[in-house]
């Protein structure tokens, strides 16, 4: 059963009117089916023009949609031979972030990505997708070994941004995040970063400083949460709203800006009413890009992110 989300309750109060409808058609054997099809029509509609119109903190609620799909399925439905490799070699193995050897169509590659976790069991043992430093040292590791096998990196981002525990901090979680971001900028293998849900501040960009930059349709890429930014600027969050509509964070605003390359369209109604349709696009679009990238050599592919990054803000 879909999950409505609290914009969508005229959408929902027309499916639970459908639902009413099948129940006493069922019952009675009374043939509705001329009336359901019209409702059906209409929450159709509905959903289409909704979606067709969100706003950014509308956005921000479907990239943290509970359904969507999350890095494990991605990895189920997009690549083959997933063998995933733990552990940074120095303290731990962070759940938070995964990654290995994968194969996507016929290309070979390095895949790396956030994990949220789906119910409760998991969110908890995947710490809610929040990277710790020895996940992002575990990362580098992972981008050193795809560089010695002359592999891709693919990575998957979707965090609110990286955990900011005392033990994290204590562990050099700001040093961990720029090392990463650091050897994404100096890989010389390409380098395809998709932002499939939030990209929260330096956890994200630690994962996502690639020469092409790919987001979902109803994703959200930001320095700060609309919350974070909300409680500094008026000192409550209930002002998020306001906050995502100024900070330019949904695909559609970035892409005008030049911070990512690529919008890769969901079905109606957002990935989690069709993560199929969604993970089929998106496999698409990656093996693209990197056949695209194959062609240019390591230099070019390096000058193509010093490019991409210092033209990021500039004024013309």
């Amino acid at each position: 059963m879909t999950s409505f989300l609290e914009f969508e309750k005229p959408i929902a109060a027309l499916h639970a009117r459908i639902d009413e409808l099948r129940e006493t058609a069922d019952q009675d054997s009374i043939d509705l089916e001329a009336d359901i099809g019209k409702l059906q029509a209409k929450a159709d509609k509905m959903l289409a023009l909704t979606y067709n119109n969100l706003t950014p903190w509308q956005k921000t609620r479907v990239a943290r949609h509970p359904d969507r799909p999350h890095f494990h399925d991605f990895i189920d439905h997009m690549f083959s031979d997933f063998m995933p490799l733990c552990g940074d070699r120095l303290f731990a193995e962070d759940a938070a972030i995964i990654g290995g050897f994968a194969r996507l169509g016929e290309h070979p590659v390095m895949v790396i990505g956030h994990e949220k976790g789906s119910d409760t069991e998991s969110r908890l043992k995947h710490n809610f997708g929040m990277g710790r430093p020895e996940g992002y040292r575990k990362a580098v590791r992972l981008m050193d070994m795809a560089e010695r096998f002359k592999l891709p990196v693919v990575t998957l981002v979707d965090t609110s941004g990286a955990f900011p525990g005392v033990d994290a901090e204590e562990r050099g979680q700001a040093e961990a995040i720029a090392r990463a971001t650091e050897r994404c900028l100096s890989l010389h293998v390409p380098m395809v970063a998709v932002i499939v849900g939030e990209g929260g501040s330096g956890g994200a960009i630690a994962l996502a400083a690639a020469e092409r930059v790919l987001m979902l349709e109803h994703a959200v890429y930001s320095v700060i949460s609309p919350e974070g930014c909300a409680s500094i600027l008026w000192r409550t969050a209930d002002k998020a709203d306001e906050a995502a509509e100024a900070m330019r964070i949904t695909a559609q605003q970035l892409k005008a800006l030049g911070v990512i390359d690529r919008i890769v369209d969901e079905p109606i109604g957002g990935a989690h009413r069709d993560p199929t349709g969604t993970m089929t696009a998106l496999r698409q679009a990656i093996s693209e890009e990197l056949d695209e990238l194959l062609t240019k050599t390591a230099v070019e592919r390096r000058q193509m992110r010093q490019d991409k990054y210092l033209a990021i803000g500039e004024i013309v």
